[in-house]
């Protein structure tokens, strides 16, 4: 007669040939603990396969016919401002996993055995690693969590659960680790449900706004060679195919709050964003000495946070959103693809969930922010919004809401006319480099192209080269079309190295014309008992001032 341990192997391996059928069978996979299995981590003896999760009798109060004890622990839940599920402590399928994969049970203590069932090596619980989860799963995906319409709904970019499909399934509503893992099915390598490759697992639960038309969706941009190996899975040798994995990591993640790979925010993007994957080197302008410096800022940024910017922090994900950017181009002032999808702050200073205008972004910082970088110059008129400089409806200003009110300026190179419109890029972005973002220059505040501001610069296409990019130099200091050219311009910048800074506010003034907006560390008021510091304008190219500079006092001194 039989033993009941040897019919119980006769029926299982029955049902393993019968699943066999359909799906590999456990018998080929690190579940099997045998001695017969070809994982590292296996018993000395133990011929039986099953025995080590399943028993016919004796067996835990938990389904299926649970032969280990449930771990009595208390575990660290993942904790993020996006959640919208009320996770608790692990239960079902989730706290059966765990009596192995938190590392705190025995592998050979089973409840159907006297004895706990020797392992090789010396093996007692499952080793430190990607497997051995810990009892802190604050760094993995959440489970045991009612995941409902409600929940779907809340949140706005999960599938509702009535759509949900095969190979993903809830238990009572609950997402549990069988969501996305099945124990005797390793097909897809680390017991997945289904393929990772090009987010399919991912994208049965998670839809982003912006995913299927975003550069990480469908980038076929591939590793060079150069440097680390940003992937994480060896036959995935895509952006495209890498999908979410290119950032993200479900367990163990190495930046616990959204499960990034890495805890310096920046790290998720540098990786590839180094001129190793994307055509563009990020990470060469952010090292430069002028530059919208990440590395400063640890765990600031918060996708939840306000629009308007309060704490002053700068990170990738502050101008980019990664599930939405996108290849789209764009004409000013709107905003293009590399910046979709990110909040931003519009002209009346009100909060905008996506921008719309490339300035809206800027504004989170460089407008109503009460902690915005302040002037790199001392002005008559001081001002640090910048959404107040820009505004439209200001004596001057540099059209990047709105058409410039001068309806003749000369100088300047077509295409540019009068009703032309610019970007804040246009001045501020990464010098010598590929990329139109403002990451990192050599030449401060972030600029493009050399902007010198001290006195007494000898004047040169090298020293203004960033005015020189709209403005025709000829047209300013040399021959120009206009006497006033010739007597104003070249008088003030070329014969007594006046740069253009000490007269004109690059962005806007509030107060005067032609955006002049006197530097006060060079102009003082004129000399005399009514001392001023003023510009009156006069009409086209005409006007008065009274100042005191480089020792000559004007009080006034006319144009006309």
């Amino acid at each position: 007669m039989r033993t009941q341990s040897t019919c119980f192997f006769v029926i299982l391996i029955i049902l393993l040939r019968f699943i066999g059928t359909y799906s590999q069978s456990i018998v080929n996979t690190p579940h099997n603990l045998s001695a017969t299995g070809s994982g590292t981590i296996r018993a000395t003896n133990e011929s039986e396969i099953c025995i080590f999760c399943h028993t016919p009798h004796s067996s835990s109060p938990q389904a299926p016919l649970w032969n280990r004890n449930t771990p009595g622990q208390h575990y660290a839940l993942y904790q993020s401002s996006t959640i919208q599920a009320s996770a608790g402590q692990p239960d079902g399928a989730s706290i059966l996993c765990l009596s192995c994969h938190d590392g705190t049970i025995a592998l050979g203590l089973v409840l159907s055995r006297d004895q706990s069932i020797d392992m090789t090596g010396g093996t007692t619980v499952l080793p430190g690693g990607s497997s051995n989860l810990s009892t802190d799963l604050s760094d993995d995906h959440p489970v045991s969590f009612i995941y409902n319409s409600s929940l779907a709904a809340s949140d706005g970019e999960l599938v509702d659960p009535a759509g949900l499909s095969v190979p993903i399934h809830l238990d009572d509503q609950k997402l549990q680790c069988t969501a996305c893992h099945d124990p005797h099915n390793n097909s897809f390598g680390n017991f997945l449900v289904a393929s990772t490759q090009h987010s399919d697992l991912c994208l049965y639960c998670h839809q982003k706004n912006g995913w299927a038309a975003s550069e990480h969706s469908l980038s076929p941009a591939i590793w060079n060679g150069s440097g680390s190996n940003p992937w994480q899975h060896a036959g995935y040798n895509t952006v495209s195919e890498n999908g979410c994995e290119n950032c993200h990591q479900p367990h163990n993640a190495g930046g616990a709050v959204r499960l990034t790979l890495y805890l310096p925010e920046e790290n998720n993007c540098l990786q590839c964003h180094n001129g190793n994957v994307a055509s563009t080197d990020i990470q060469s302008d952010l090292n430069k000495t002028y530059r919208h410096d990440v590395y400063s800022y640890a765990q600031l940024h918060d996708p939840e946070e306000s629009a308007l910017v309060n704490i002053r922090h700068v990170e990738c994900t502050d101008c980019h959103n990664p599930h939405a950017v996108n290849s789209s181009g764009a004409t000013a002032p709107d905003a293009g693809g590399k910046i979709s999808g990110v909040p931003g702050i519009d002209s009346q200073g009100n909060a905008v969930a996506s921008i719309r205008y490339e300035y809206e972004l800027c504004y989170r910082c460089h407008a109503d922010s009460p902690d915005k970088p302040g002037s790199h110059t001392s002005r008559q008129i001081y001002q640090t919004n910048v959404r107040l400089e820009f505004n439209p409806s200001n004596p001057s200003f540099h059209p990047v809401e709105n058409s410039g009110r001068n309806s003749y300026v000369p100088s300047l190179i077509s295409p540019l006319s009068e009703s032309s419109i610019i970007y804040c890029t246009d001045c501020h972005a990464s010098n010598n480099s590929s990329a139109n973002g403002p990451h990192g220059s050599v030449y401060s505040p972030i600029l493009k192209y050399r902007y010198l501001t001290g006195d007494y610069t000898s004047e040169s296409y090298q020293a203004y080269e960033l005015c020189y990019q709209c403005h025709d130099r000829n047209a300013i200091v040399n021959n120009g079309s206009t006497e006033h050219a010739r007597q104003v311009h070249r008088k003030h910048i070329v014969d007594v190295r006046t740069p253009c800074n000490v007269c004109h506010d690059p962005h806007g003034v509030q107060g005067h014309s032609h955006l002049i907006n006197f530097n006060t560390s060079v102009v003082s008021k004129s000399t005399g008992r009514m001392g001023r510091l003023e510009f009156i304008d006069d009409g086209t190219f005409a006007g008065r001032c009274y100042l005191n500079c480089h020792g000559w006092n004007h009080n006034p001194r006319s144009y006309n």
